[in-house]
């Protein structure tokens, strides 16, 4: 496999000039003992704690008229709380669903008590809540830890959300011949041959086919091949993940220092400056080169640069926009990518009636964004397949800015974090029959039986269906992942034949704090079909 190093020829950075001032704050410990340090050390670290136990206690007086579920104090405190977030959050999310449905309880996280929502009613007030009201991002930084991580800025100022939200979403249709040559070209470099059955590991495929196919549209050739860059977003998206979950078991008060200690953000930047560097300043040089007569690339880094130029920002944000978005785009779509595929490889008998719909649209229209607009068996089975795989515990998160009531009287005070849980609302049998059943056909039939044939589309959200979150604030780059994961995935149905070594058994899920993941050791057995449709 052959890459093009962007980043030769280019300088090197230096790191700071040394500043002397540190040099003169260090010495002033020069007249401590071990032990005064020691002192001050456990001095310090019993303050915070104890500010830390007053902080909770005073929250949980705050929500005292609000059921609690699982442990009654903050997970830190309680071993069994302490397991309940880290192995079994979904069961916590189940269990108060189960007892208090329709209404509202709070869980443990080991930094704050969190306010579930259940019930239809009250998920449609709590979406429909205006942005000063509640807000989504501050619950999103609180719960990910965003703010740590890339900075409070994406979260005063998110003006990712436009671009994403606006100029992705409408850049699909022209997008769409690029992003299908790249997954043709990244499955036929990335995958082993396949003449006989053959093992593959199926996350490590998607997240490399992901990745270069994403950064087709973010990038463009040839970056969105570059060996290195990719490997960076690819190690960049495991860290964050990584950091997500050690960042939830602490106080906000410490979540700045512990980030600094445990993520690689700033690194990363550094090092992604030696591929996407040059090209920033290229097409600066060519904007004050040529002014009106310049012919502006039309993709997500002249986006960003644009948006990023317009608050007089440095260079490095560019980077964080980039990265931040390639950190949704490769982990919650190559983790949706491998959920589907576990299915698909579980129940090859699904195989057919896809591989029937796909090689009669692709026939009629070719590989066109029109064409899988036609796919609606595919379609179904993508929501079916999201439906029993949400990416996170929890979904609708937002924050109170202010005090608010719910219908039913409950005062909601202002900065607590309020979600509702996806796999609860999924697996009510009250919004889907036989809910417990992967049935890869449910939503077209659907479609079928009451007409309305975007209700129950992949990308559309509702208060029984939560996945992509719901209301204004739903996941604004679901139009480009739901897009993208189509053509993987009638790719793969229209080149391959898959199985699991065991028929019928569909390896479990990984439930991690704040993460659920396929299993990320998996491996599918994969057959190519002589006679595919690509």
């Amino acid at each position: 496999m052959r890459y093009i190093n962007s980043a030769q020829g280019q300088t090197l950075y230096v790191p700071p000039s040394f500043c002397p001032s540190t040099m003169s704050f260090a010495s002033t410990f020069d007249s401590f003992s071990l032990r005064d340090i020691t002192k001050l050390l456990t001095y310090l670290t019993s303050g915070v704690v104890l500010s830390l136990l007053l902080q909770s206690f005073s929250s949980a007086f705050r929500l005292r008229h609000i059921p609690t579920e699982s442990s009654s104090c903050l997970p830190l405190l309680s071993s069994k709380g302490a397991y309940f977030f880290l192995r079994d959050i979904k069961g916590v999310f189940q269990r108060g669903y189960d007892k208090h449905k329709g209404k509202l309880f709070k869980v443990s996280f080991p930094d704050r008590w969190v306010v579930v929502v259940t019930g239809r009613k009250l998920l449609e007030e709590l979406q429909r809540l205006p942005d000063g009201t509640t807000s989504f991002m501050h619950a999103a930084g609180e719960l990910t830890g965003t703010p740590y991580i890339f900075g409070n800025g994406m979260v005063e100022d998110p003006w990712h959300v436009p671009i994403i939200r606006d100029k992705l979403t409408k850049h699909l249709s022209a997008a769409f011949p690029d992003i299908y040559d790249e997954i043709d070209t990244s499955f036929k470099e990335l995958m082993p041959k396949c003449e006989d059955w053959t093992p593959v590991h199926a996350l490590q495929v998607a997240r490399g086919v992901v990745a270069r196919a994403s950064n087709r549209v973010f990038v463009g050739l040839p970056l969105c091949r570059n060996q290195g860059y990719l490997s960076l977003l690819v190690r960049f998206a495991v860290d964050v993940g990584r950091t997500r979950n050690v960042l939830a078991w602490f106080p906000s008060a410490l979540k700045g220092i512990v980030a600094k200690m445990v993520t690689q953000v700033e690194p990363r930047i550094k090092e992604g400056m030696q591929y996407l560097g040059p090209v920033i300043q290229q097409r600066t040089d060519d904007a004050q080169a040529f002014g009106d007569g310049w012919a502006k690339p039309d993709d997500m880094l002249q986006w960003i640069m644009d948006a990023v130029a317009a608050r007089n920002g440095p260079h490095e944000d560019i980077l964080r926009g980039i990265f931040l978005i390639n950190f949704a785009a490769i982990h919650t779509s190559s983790n949706t990518f491998t959920h589907a595929l576990y299915h698909l490889a579980a129940n090859p008998e699904f195989i057919g009636p896809l591989r029937e719909e796909v090689d009669a649209v692709v026939a009629e229209d070719g590989w066109t964004k029109a064409a899988m607009g036609k796919l609606w068996k595919l379609d179904s089975f993508m929501r079916e397949s999201l439906r029993h795989n949400s990416t996170n515990p929890f979904s609708v998160r937002r924050m109170a800015l202010k005090n608010f009531t719910f219908s039913d009287g409950t005062v909601i005070p202002q900065g607590t974090v309020v979600v509702t849980p996806p796999y609860a609302t999924h697996f009510d049998e009250e919004n889907y029959q036989d809910a417990a059943v992967f049935n890869p056909w449910r939503h077209v039939n659907e479609k079928k039986q009451d007409g309305d044939a975007s209700r129950h589309q992949f990308i559309t959200t509702s208060t029984t269906y939560v996945a992509w979150g719901h209301g204004k604030h739903a996941c604004p780059g679901r139009f480009f992942a739901a897009n993208e994961l189509k053509i993987m995935m009638a790719y793969v149905i229209a080149s391959y034949d898959v199985k699991f070594e065991r028929e019928g058994v569909r390896p479990k899920n990984v439930h991690v704090a704040l993460t659920i993941s396929p299993d990320p050791e998996a491996r599918v057995l994969f057959k190519e079909r002589k006679s595919a449709r690509i």
